[in-house]
Order: C-alpha cells, then sequence, then structure tokens
C-alpha cells in the first residue's frame, strides 16, 4: 500500500500555504506568468478562477486558504496543466520558500499512526510516495510524533528521487519496484488529491481517494474523466479498516479485527467560508439604463504598473512635504488603515501584507494615507502620474469576454461609459492597447482623473460621464467598481454602487470596510465576484426607471 504524505497522513497546512504565498509573489520574476493555462483550457470552472485569481493577485484565491484543503501539487497541475518545465521551476521555488518553515507537522487526523500500524501488522508492505524533497520528508518523520513513525514504511519515495513529479507515474512505479514488485490492481494508492487519483490511474495501481477534507461527493465526481475515477473513496482510515476487513478470511497474514485500533473520529471539515451578504439574488434594483464601470481593477488588471509607480513614489513623501499631512493613525476608518499609515509613515513604503495581497487601488491608498486633504491628494496623484509613465503599457482583460459582455449590454439598448481616476495620457495609451485591438467602440463615453478639479471618491466625475450623455442622475445609472472609493462616488452621486468584488474579501472584510457607520456610512447596493453574475443581475432586474 503506497500512501500520499502530506493532506493524507500528515497535516503540514501551516508551512505549505505559508510557503505558496511566499512563493506566489515571485511568479513574474520565475518568467512563469506567461506559462498560466489560458482559461479555457483549465480543467474546471475552479481552475480557471484560480488561475485568474493567481494571474491577478500573484496569491491564493481565499476560498482555499479559508478551505486549506488543496495541495501545491494540485495547484501546480491546475495552473500550468502539463507544462512539465514550468511546474519544475515553479516546484523549485516553492521549496525554497519552504525550507523556511517546514517542520511544522501533525497527524492529518486521530488515530492515523494506530491504523497504519494496523497495516502493517496485517503484513501489508507500506510505501510512502510524495512530491515532497527528501531533506523535508526525512525531517518531518524524525520530529513527527518523536519520530515513532519511522518505523512503519519499507519505502520513502520523494520528488527528488526520480525525474518528474506527479501525474507523471514514475514516483509510484519506483516506490512498487522498491519492494520488488510490478505494479498492478493489487497495490492501492492512498492519497487525498486530484493529482494523486491521476498519478495512480496514469501507473496502473488501485487509485483510493482519502477525503479527509471532506469534499462533498458531487465536487469529487466532478473533477475526474472516466478514466481517472477512483476506485473507492474512503472518509476517514477507520473505513479504510472497514474495506480491508472485507477481504476473505486469509487474505492478509492476521485477521483485520485482530489489528485494528479503536474507532477513531474523522477529521472534522473545514469551517464554511462566510460569502458576502450583499447577494444579487437578494438585491432589489432599478433597471439600469446607463453603466458606468470603473477602469483598472474592474474591467482591466494594470496592478503591475500601478504597483511598481507607487513603490517608486513613497520615498518622495517628505520632500513633497506630504509626511506631516498624512493623517493621524487615530483618525483611521479601520486598525488596518492605521496600520499602513504608520507603516508608511515609518518605512516610506507600503506594508509588504499590501504589497503581497494586491488588492487596493491608488487612490484608495491615498485616502487612507490623507483622508479628506484634497490639496495633499493632488500632489500625491501628480508624483504617481510622474512615476506611472515609466510602467504604465501592459494592460489585460480583467476576466476572459469582459468586451463581449460589454458589447452585450449595449445591445440591450444601455449606455456604457468608464470612470477612471487615471489620466487621460494614460488611459487613452490603455483603452487603444487592451486586447490588442483596443476598446474605444465600447464605451459611449470616458472620464478621467484631469477632466475635473475632483477625483473620486467625489462624485463629480460620475456626473460628468451622465451630462456627457444627457441622462439625468438616480439609480438607474449604475456604477460598477473594485474600491471603496468607488462606492462611496456612486452613493454620493445618488447612483446605485455596484462592488466589483474581484479581489473575492469574505464576509467580515467587506463588512470591515463598509462600516455603515454615521462617519463611513456609504455601502454597496449590491456585491459580484465576477462578469458572470453580473450580467445574470442586469438580466434579472425587472423593474425599470421611474
Amino acid at each position: 500500500m503506497l500512501f500520499d504524505w502530506h493532506g493524507t497522513l500528515v497535516d503540514t497546512h501551516d508551512a505549505m500555504f505559508s510557503a505558496m504565498e511566499d512563493m506566489l509573489p515571485q511568479l513574474e520574476d520565475l518568467g512563469l506568468v506567461e506559462h498560466l493555462l489560458p482559461e479555457d483550457d483549465c480543467n474546471n470552472a475552479d481552475d480557471a478562477r484560480l488561475v485568474r485569481y493567481i494571474r491577478i493577485f500573484r496569491r491564493l484565491h481565499p476560498r482555499i486558504l479559508a478551505e486549506r484543503r488543496v495541495s501545491r501539487t494540485d495547484i501546480f497541475n491546475a495552473i500550468f496543466g502539463d507544462n512539465r518545465q514550468a511546474k519544475s521551476i515553479a516546484h523549485h521555488a516553492y521549496n525554497q520558500c519552504y525550507r523556511k518553515y517546514f517542520g511544522q507537522v501533525k497527524p492529518f487526523q486521530e488515530g492515523v499512526y494506530q491504523y497504519v500500524r494496523a497495516c502493517r501488522d496485517l503484513g501489508i508492505k507500506l510505501v510512502v510516495a510524495t512530491n515532497r524533497n527528501r531533506e523535508f520528508l526525512n525531517t518531518e518523520l524524525e520530529t513527527l510524533e518523536d519520530g515513532r513513525w519511522r518505523e512503519l514504511f519499507d519505502a520513502t519515495i520523494c520528488a527528488d528521487d526520480v525525474v518528474h513529479y506527479k501525474p507523471d507515474p514514475e514516483v509510484l512505479v519506483s516506490g512498487t519496484r522498491k519492494l520488488g514488485l510490478q505494479p498492478g490492481a493489487d497495490i492501492w494508492y492512498v492519497g487525498d488529491g486530484y493529482t494523486d487519483m491521476v498519478t495512480a490511474n496514469n501507473a496502473g495501481v488501485t487509485p483510493v481517494f482519502y477525503n479527509g477534507a471532506a469534499w462533498e461527493h458531487h465536487r469529487i465526481e466532478s473533477w475526474f474523466r472516466k478514466h481517472d475515477r477512483p476506485t473507492l473513496i474512503i472518509e476517514s482510515f477507520e473505513q479504510l479498516m472497514d474495506e480491508l476487513a472485507a477481504f476473505p478470511e486469509g487474505t492478509f497474514k492476521r485477521p483485520v479485527d485482530e489489528v485494528r485500533p479503536p474507532a477513531f473520529p474523522p477529521p472534522k471539515p473545514p469551517e464554511p467560508r462566510q460569502e458576502p451578504d450583499w447577494h444579487p439574488a437578494a438585491a432589489k434594483l432599478i433597471r439600469p439604463e446607463v453603466i458606468l464601470f470603473d477602469w483598472h481593477a474592474t474591467l482591466v488588471d494594470t496592478l503591475d504598473a500601478m504597483y511598481h509607480a507607487v513603490d517608486d513614489m513613497l520615498p518622495e513623501f517628505r520632500e513633497l512635504g506630504l509626511m506631516d499631512r498624512m493623517l493621524e493613525p487615530e483618525d483611521s476608518k479601520t486598525p488596518e488603515d492605521a496600520k499602513l499609515v504608520a507603516y508608511v509613515r515609518e518605512f516610506s513604503q507600503l506594508h509588504p501584507k499590501v504589497m503581497a495581497d494586491r488588492k487596493i487601488s491608488r487612490t484608495d491608498i491615498f485616502e487612507v494615507l490623507f483622508g479628506d486633504d484634497e490639496d495633499a491628494k493632488a500632489v500625491a496623484h501628480k508624483a504617481f502620474n510622474r512615476h506611472y509613465r515609466n510602467h504604465y503599457g501592459n494592460v489585460s482583460a480583467f476576466e476572459p469576454r469582459v468586451s463581449q459582455m460589454l458589447d452585450g449590454l449595449r445591445q440591450l439598448g444601455i449606455q456604457v461609459g468608464v470612470i477612471t481616476n487615471r489620466d487621460r495620457e494614460f488611459f487613452e495609451h490603455e483603452l487603444a492597447a487592451v486586447e490588442g485591438t483596443g476598446w474605444q467602440h465600447l464605451f459611449d463615453t470616458e472620464v478621467c482623473g484631469d477632466d475635473t478639479p475632483l477625483r473620486k471618491p467625489h462624485p463629480d466625475q460620475l456626473i460628468l460621464a451622465t451630462e456627457n450623455l444627457k441622462y439625468p442622475v438616480g439609480p438607474s445609472v449604475w456604477y460598477v467598481g473594485d474600491s471603496t472609493t468607488d462606492i462611496i462616488a456612486a452613493k454620493r452621486a445618488g447612483m446605485t454602487g455596484v462592488f466589483f468584488n474581484g479581489a473575492l474579501w469574505d464576509l467580515p472584510w467587506l463588512q470591515n470596510i463598509f462600516p455603515g457607520t454615521h462617519r463611513h456610512p456609504h455601502k454597496p447596493d449590491v456585491v459580484v465576484n465576477d462578469f458572470s453574475e453580473f450580467w445574470a443581475l442586469v438580466l434579472a432586474c425587472e423593474v425599470g426607471p421611474p
């Protein structure tokens, strides 16, 4: 019997996710961004969303971090597909990061040692076959429960013992041959991931899916093509004992009931992620006649250039006279805002977590730092523009088929506009460059940051857009944006505020940034996580403007 290691026998989630969060921001430097799978080539919709999220934010999807149910091997296979070279580079970079964290290891479920010991007492040969490097596995075997696991296994096979990572069958074939055996149905591979089951089928051994992460069975079934499916799905190691007990008497060296331990409880399922409660299904909105969109991080991705420019300008704050004009931390909206103000004041750079998360726009950064000081924000925007000039140019659609969605809105008779705090010099270049052909034909009006005296969160730009369209301000004008600044501008203008949650903030965070207090009253009318939800929302609105 061959076992996967992480997620099956042991839990090393703390170390693994820490290493992944360190590694993913390096994708650009590693030359791996261009090797991310096109979303249309992904195995399923979940994988496509993961690729999109990593491409834009260079970190793991919040649901993955909350549920902690997938391995780095499954992640790399999902985002790079069959590209062995890209996966090899990613695994190598991961190992460099994992070296800082490994050693944080514990049994995956209560009683795992006793159950594996029982398998050994039955006369079953046991092998660990893992994508982990040997330096990590050996250390974890030495430290786990004072080293008592070392005597359980007849052999171990690690990623650096073979040429190719799973799902290549080499690691399993090598494991069976170490025992002097050949792959066949009488050899089981017990693993917790999609990749494990594909690997087992590729190797010609019996795939046994250990559902310690408590996936819903319909989710598991949706992952696999017919030839990749597991032969067995077990919810716990107690169920593994039941499967072994079903074999005829005399199959094993001793009766199963003689060696099996007292029953231990199965693993606990993860806490469910809290989704935003401003859900499209619950929102009662006026049908839109005009829809205005934010540009950056809503319709398009220009995060790389934006963060480079912010990083370049912050060290100039003292010279620009901005250091003394920042808010006092106690005047900030949230404790997180106060920490950002204090960090910029002390180090003249963004907090590393802000850089890693890539979820906040420069407009929101300036709002956090300067509050209502319009003169200070004007100086900051001017300095940003000077540095942005050195970086701008690369622009891509935030999601696939955004342009088709915009065209579809126009075919419904809805007027479409774009509002951006970006200066026209930059916006017009990006508008002409996106998707190679440009999107100029998709908008009835465009308003940029230098078209009005005051930028968002003031409503001036939104009001100018409706004047350009000769349409009155009201709830039948929707403004769609990804930041608190966008929602404040929409509500101040008297429009319907649609928060585009492309960063996939969870409910506690949304409640944190939209507290609905006397001082910070503005909240979105609805929250959408992607443009498929937004399109469905538009089509579902039946009540027209008064």
